[in-house]
């Protein structure tokens, strides 16, 4: 195969058909001899300038004979096509009225030479080399190609006429790979380029919601590009293309069975079929014998309005309902009556129109020595179109014929402008004007270039760049009286808007409802997509949205985080206000720590009470009344204090709790240290010789404890001038609820506040460690030693409880913190003297105090 997909043979023997055995150039015309269906061209006129035109007449070639064992040969095509011959007389008649016209090219004679491309490049390219090179039976050569129909021989007729500046019109070349003027640059076209076709078939899968789609397509570049721009069309809007699907011509059989496997165990149920129809026709047979119904077809401009398709009763179970894109149709006035009038006899020598008359009329035009088979009934003759109801002369919706009759005009007035031009008027200038007889096809392409006219409907075709503006309509097929179907026109795609009614669409199975076409169905509300690994993005899973998220829309990519202080409802749907949550007075846990709280408090007044009632015993006066009194009032203040963390946070609460914690402690702490103190210089100043005592009397203790708890004043409002506690409403430890707490402000300031509380606790342990033993009826010091080993356990327990419990735990771990301490200090250093005072008041005496009984 050469470069460009056709036989190498090909390629080969035309260059030396067209050279004289010496090498000079023929000095007369010849005619093809490899190809009997060139030796007719069947419709030809002469004129002053020629235009070429090709057809696909014929659908289906004979196989070539590749043995090689004689000359190369291209057989004749076979089975003549109604509808493409009508395509060839909209020719006819366009050259005839424009000959007719005194406005346009007046004084100059069109005429044409038309022949068939069969559908195929071999046969396209044999009948324009024979166009081009005046290798005809009338030896002349054509200014312009009207042609072809497929984008792939287009794409080869471009690219080998292109060096000889033969321009190329074609009607139904809508590849927009042609679009391309750096390669094609001598390529026109009257059809929008498929760039638009597939943008229109993406818009109408994005607007009745198909996200799986399968596609058919012609194994070439008709179809392969086309699907690929309608793939960059929908990336990105949640379309995928489930399948796709190539058909061959030349084995067409094969690929149709594989296309109907593919088709009937897919789950898509919109099918994009890109398709000549006679392909088309093939695969939906098929599908009819399989019983492979209930799929919504999207139709190509090339099978949407095929009469053929729609006549075909047997189709009707699984093409009723297709949704097409069509070229835009127009009526032509005067080309019926021209179709009508046509009759054998006018043309006595055209074997063509013998078969179209055959072919319309089932019967053998024996009249005419024709081939036809002899199993038909002869012609008489009479036969007449006037009357006849086929597809040749259905001019209802003229939508390829028109195509090309824009195609002839289009030429017509850029050869009306190449003529009429002068090298001092000129857009072009000089060198691209010309007269009837120095005219070049190349000149001709600047002309065609920049086509601007109106038609006699008023229509405005604008060919700029080699295209056409685009413009569709849009056709469902339904079903017609006769049995047969219909397509009705129930929009229009013009340039990038898209208008349908939807109400006259018929879906497939006659459904008034849009069938429904996906992989995954829409996620529900409360949802989000998760992509299958390995899938298309339009298979996925439904996932529910994660606590705090929602999703109020179906199809949601992602789920949507509720504001700050909302949570999502159970069925993650909607936003919420969050649960408000504080340690309340009328929470369980808040009534049993105040319970608490009061109790310890009462219990240390109750001491109190007692002490101030025994403060003459020696026990009392052994342990310092004033700083005992002293003691008791700050355990009262450690006990009250857990009240303030109960209840609802505010700027007061948060102030007041970190403050009186603190001062409370430390001044507890105070106390402690400087009783420790008092025991130890006691006890070393009864020692021979030793005389401390004086220097620690009452002033020293007072004041020892002033400036203990004067230091933790002074951090305090430090820390409450420069960044207080505050109210926050903390949403990061439960979700679902809203923490109501007390934030620190300074954490520096925290934690020198609980860190000064340390040090006086590691102080007074210390103090009381060293005095563990001293006599042992006077237990002040071991007594102090055990209430600091059960104040320190508590605090660094504390610690990981505080930070590890959520929500008002947090507060309740800091109250049970506050009362556990309290209450291992007031346990450890007066529950034994009390027990002395209360129960054994007869140990109350100073010598057993001493030790000394």
């Amino acid at each position: 195969m050469s470069p460009l997909g056709f036989p190498q043979w090909l390629v080969l023997v035309l260059p030396l058909q067209s050279w004289a055995t010496d090498g000079s150039l023929p000095t007369h015309c010849q005619q093809w001899i490899y190809s009997n269906s060139l030796e007719d061209p069947s419709l030809s006129q002469d004129g002053d300038v020629i235009l070429g035109g090709l057809f696909p007449l014929y659908i289906q070639p004979v196989s070539l004979d590749m043995t090689f064992t004689k000359p190369p040969k291209l057989p004749q095509c076979q089975r003549l096509q109604e509808e493409p011959m009508s395509w060839a007389h909209a020719m006819v008649f366009a050259v005839e009225e424009i000959n007719q016209n005194p406005f346009l090219l007046p004084g100059v004679k069109l005429g044409y030479r038309i022949m068939d491309s069969c559908g195929e490049h071999p046969w396209s390219l044999q009948g324009a080399l024979a166009l081009v090179s005046g290798r005809n039976h009338t030896c002349s050569k054509v200014l312009a190609l009207i042609g072809d129909a497929p984008s792939t021989q287009c794409i080869i007729l471009s690219r080998t006429l292109g060096p000889l500046g033969i321009p190329l019109v074609s009607y139904r070349a809508s590849c927009a790979c042609l679009s391309n003027r750096h390669e094609f640059p001598n390529f026109f076209r009257t059809i929008p380029s498929d760039f638009y076709q597939a943008r229109t078939m993406a818009q109408l899968a994005k607007r009745f919601g198909w996200t799986w789609v399968g596609a058919i397509v012609s194994n070439n570049d008709y179809g392969l590009l086309a699907i690929q721009t309608f793939s960059e069309e929908v990336k990105g809007a949640g379309v995928c293309l489930a399948f796709i699907a190539t058909l061959s011509r030349k084995r067409l059989e094969h690929d149709v069975a594989r296309a109907a496997s593919v088709v009937e165990r897919s789950s898509a149920r919109v099918i994009l079929v890109f398709a000549w129809y006679t392909d088309v026709e093939t695969l939906f047979l098929e599908l009819v014998r399989r019983n492979v119904t209930g799929r919504q077809f999207l139709a190509s401009e090339a099978w949407s309005t095929s009469d053929r398709l729609l006549q075909n009763t047997a189709l009707s179970s699984i093409a009723r309902g297709v949704l097409g894109v069509a070229i835009r149709s127009a009526p032509i006035p005067g080309l019926e009556e021209h179709l009508r009038s046509l009759h054998p006899s006018q043309e006595p020598g055209s074997t063509l129109m013998l078969e179209l008359w055959g072919l319309l009329f089932e019967c053998s035009p024996v009249w005419q020595n024709s081939s036809a088979s002899q199993l038909l009934p002869p012609c008489v003759g009479t036969e007449t179109l006037q009357s006849a109801q086929s597809t040749f002369t259905d001019t209802s919706q003229l939508r390829t014929s028109y195509n090309i009759y824009l195609a002839v005009y289009a030429v017509a007035h850029a050869l009306h402008s190449q003529l009429s031009c002068t090298g001092k008027n000129s857009t072009y200038g000089s060198p691209h004007c010309a007269t009837t007889e120095d005219l070049q096809p190349r000149q001709l392409i600047r002309h065609l270039n920049r086509v601007h006219f109106t038609t006699q409907l008023g229509d405005e075709i604008h060919i700029e760049g080699g295209d056409i503006q685009a413009v569709y309509d849009i056709v469902s097929w339904q079903d017609s009286p006769d049995g047969s179907l219909k397509y009705v026109t129930i929009g229009k795609m013009k340039g990038s808007e898209l208008h349908l009614n939807d109400s006259a669409i018929v879906w497939v199975g006659s459904a008034k409802t849009v069938p429904l076409s996906v992989c995954s169905k829409e996620c529900p509300p409360g949802t989000r997509k998760a992509v299958r690994k390995g899938e298309p993005i339009c298979c996925f899973d439904c996932l529910p949205c994660a606590d705090g998220t929602i999703s109020n829309q179906t199809g949601s990519v992602e789920c949507k985080q509720c504001p700050a202080e909302f949570w999502s409802n159970n069925h993650r749907n909607e936003c919420i206000p969050r649960e408000v949550e504080f340690l309340s007075f009328e929470d369980t846990m808040g009534i049993t720590l105040t319970t608490i709280a009061l109790s310890g408090s009462g219990i240390t007044v109750a001491v109190g009470v007692v002490f101030l009632y025994h403060r003459h015993t020696p026990l009392v006066k052994a342990n310092n009344s004033e700083l005992s009194f002293l003691l008791l009032l700050s355990l009262t203040l450690c006990f009250l204090c857990a009240l303030v963390f109960v209840g609802r946070p505010s700027e007061w609460s948060c102030l007041a709790q970190h403050l009186v914690f603190g001062i409370s402690f430390v001044l507890c702490l105070s106390c402690i240290l400087v009783k420790t103190i008092v025991v130890l210089v006691a006890f070393r100043s009864a020692r021979p010789g030793a005389s401390m005592i004086k220097w620690f009397g009452l002033v020293q203790q007072r004041g020892s404890v002033v400036l203990f708890t004067g230091i933790q004043v002074f951090i305090c409002i430090l820390w409450l001038s420069l960044s207080p506690p505050y109210p926050h409403r903390n949403t990061g430890f439960q979700g679902s609820k809203l923490i109501l707490e007390c934030a620190v402000g300074s954490t520096l300031g925290f934690a020198c506040v609980l860190g000064y509380i340390g040090l006086l606790a590691a102080i007074c342990f210390l103090l009381a460690f060293l005095a563990r033993k001293l006599p042992d009826n006077f237990n002040e010091a071991k007594f102090i030693t055990f209430s600091m080993l059960i104040f320190c356990a508590v605090w660094i327990a504390f610690v990981p409880a505080y930070v590890s419990s959520p929500g008002k735990y947090t507060v309740a771990v800091e109250i049970f913190a506050i009362l556990a301490s309290s209450f291992g200090l007031l346990l450890c250093i007066f529950a034994p003297k009390c027990y002395i005072i209360l129960l054994r008041p007869e140990n109350n005496t100073k010598k057993f105090l001493m030790g000394k009984t």
